[in-house]
């Protein structure tokens, strides 16, 4: 029968508490130096206090802008329209690199994981869209035959109208 022994490697030559010691020591040395530079780099400024009182008030809270439509839908098809128009449009992809967005994203970020809402704002959007374009057929394909932004903003417009006008 054969004993096994442990085979140990070898202790460091400090252990983490001195070398903690010794980084806490250099750091209070060198905030004490910066402390008397301070003193030093300040005392021909004119003035008892150096460093000048800062009040402590708070800022005046923004005004919450209240939403331009009371319904869930028309309000959602507005902030999603908002968005193209604050982010930019995208119209080969969801999104791109400058952070531009396609409707159908505009709406779903805009949802805040509302799946029903935002599916209710697509079904608006495509029956917006169908009226002016027959020929549409969802949205991704209408959108990428767009050369701007201004029939998308237009679209939205008509559907928010039309949630809005309809109490939706």
């Amino acid at each position: 029968m054969s004993t096994a022994t442990a085979v140990r490697p070898a202790p460091s030559v400090l252990d983490l508490d001195a070398r903690l010691a010794l980084v806490d020591a250099a750091m209070s040395v060198r905030l004490a130096e910066a402390a008397v530079a301070f003193e030093v780099n300040t005392a021909h400024l004119p003035g008892a206090d150096p460093i000048p009182h800062i009040a402590e008030t708070p800022l005046p809270a923004p005004a919450a802008v209240p939403p331009p439509y009371r319904t869930p839908l028309a309000d959602l098809l507005h902030r999603a329209r908002t968005r193209i128009e604050a982010d930019g449009w995208c119209r080969d992809a969801v999104f791109d690199e400058a952070g531009a967005v396609c409707p159908i994203r505009a709406i779903r970020l805009e949802a805040r994981g509302d799946r029903d809402l935002a599916h209710d704002a697509c079904v608006a959007l495509l029956d917006a869209i169908q009226d002016q374009f027959a020929d549409a057929e969802t949205i991704p394909s209408w959108n990428r035959q767009q050369t701007s932004a201004g029939p998308v903003l237009a679209a939205f417009d008509r559907a928010t109208h039309h949630a809005h006008t309809h109490g939706q």
